[in-house]
């Protein structure tokens, strides 16, 4: 009987410490799971067929559709139900229904992933943006923009309205205003410079709102607030607000003219970040007008601001993988998540991220990794298709169904 007892005892003694030893401070909130948010999923394209791969990361399901060309360029919409797919060569845009639809505290389900009806057709679709129920997008061969709104995805037919403001033909950005306006930009015929050469803005028929204040060069990537709009230029950060008004936040001292070429809201903490790989990622202070730096190097090869908006996800040439506070500008976590990309490589990497997860498609394995933000060693593989070039992050960060 003591014998029984003592061995008992022990045993208790054991799942105990096992118990233990498996909780720290990173085990998810109560009634939070551990896996992936059931309803995010993932949109991936191939380089050289059209295969078009949806995973559900949760369940880890995997759904394939056959997209109009291969190697789509893939934007999630700002409502998270939708993704554009740009084909700039082939002059064709078409959209993705995920079925997912947010209703504030839960997802409902609207039906099967397919594709939905509206297209467009305009010469060179490249620049994409999207605001509320809202998709633009610049059209490089013609410059005009192209709209269109999520209640007519699915009209049967629908093309994307054209907005065209008298552009000429260039390699364009815009924003688009919660009041309604666009900022757009133009490239003057008189200027000795590399355009764009600055913005100004239009309303919905393409009329003239405010003209340009400042002539720029070089201008390209942008993102907004919906108030201020941040477009990359030589030498600094042109930031353009709603109501006309235009400044320019200088590069840092010895930075020289090198442009910010990719610009990114981080909308839970109110801040802009600008990236070049030739320099490293910065934050573009629109309110202390400067730009300071977050990580210094010539060595990034994605840089992505998370799905909620709080933290900047860094990945390296050599596979590292860096993750900052976007709060603080701090460095929260590194590690090594994939091996080093050859420069040589034609189609190199490419990831985006929720805040439990980020997704690096590896278009010479054939894979999508996913990587625990948790713990950068914990890795599910996703077998997708020859040669993954591009991938959306759409759906909601939550578990919560109707």
């Amino acid at each position: 009987m003591k014998a029984s007892f003592y061995r008992l005892a022990l045993s208790l003694s054991v799942a105990a410490l096992l118990t233990s030893c498996q909780k720290d401070g990173n085990d998810p909130a109560p009634g939070q799971s551990a896996g992936e948010y059931q309803h995010v999923r993932l949109l991936v394209s191939d380089g050289t067929s059209k295969q078009l791969t949806q995973i559900a990361p949760a369940s880890g399901t995997i759904t394939t559709f056959d997209a109009q060309y291969p190697n789509a360029t893939l934007y999630a919409t700002a409502s998270g139900r939708f993704a554009a797919l740009l084909y700039g060569s082939q002059n064709f845009v078409q959209y993705f229904d995920s079925g997912l639809e947010y209703h504030g505290d839960h997802v409902d389900v609207k039906g099967t992933p397919k594709f939905a009806a509206m297209t467009s057709d305009r010469p060179k679709p490249t620049h994409f943006k999207t605001r509320g129920t809202e998709s633009l997008i610049f059209n490089d061969g013609d410059g005009t923009l192209s709209v269109g709104n999520e209640a007519d995805f699915h009209v049967a037919g629908a093309k994307m309205n054209v907005i065209n403001a008298g552009l000429t033909a260039h390699h364009g950005a815009m924003a688009k205003f919660d009041n309604g306006t666009y900022a757009v930009t133009f490239v003057d015929a008189s200027s000795k410079l590399s355009g764009p050469h600055g913005v100004k803005i239009i309303d919905a028929t393409g009329k003239e709102v405010f003209a340009s204040k400042l002539a720029v060069s070089r201008l390209h990537g942008n993102a907004t607030d919906g108030t201020n709009a941040v477009f990359g230029v030589a030498g600094g950060a042109l930031v353009v607000t709603q109501s006309g008004e235009q400044r320019l936040i200088s590069n840092p001292e010895g930075f020289g003219d090198i442009r910010l070429g990719t610009i990114l809201e981080a909308a839970a903490v109110k801040k802009f970040v600008g990236f070049v790989a030739t320099k490293g990622a910065y934050f573009v202070d629109i309110t202390a007008n400067r730009i300071t730096p977050i990580y210094e190097g010539t060595d990034v090869m994605q840089c992505k601001v998370d799905r909620a908006g709080k933290n900047l996800l860094l990945l390296l040439t050599n596979g590292t993988l860096k993750i900052y506070d976007l709060s603080t500008g701090s460095l929260k976590k590194e590690g090594s998540v994939i091996g080093a990309t050859p420069s040589t490589d034609t189609f190199k990497p490419v990831m985006e991220a929720t805040e439990k997860y980020a997704y690096i498609a590896l278009p010479t394995l054939g894979e999508v990794h996913q990587i625990n933000l948790t713990n950068l060693a914990q890795i599910t593989k996703h077998k997708v298709s020859a040669q993954p070039t591009r991938l959306a992050i759409l759906g909601f960060e939550t578990d919560e169904s109707h």
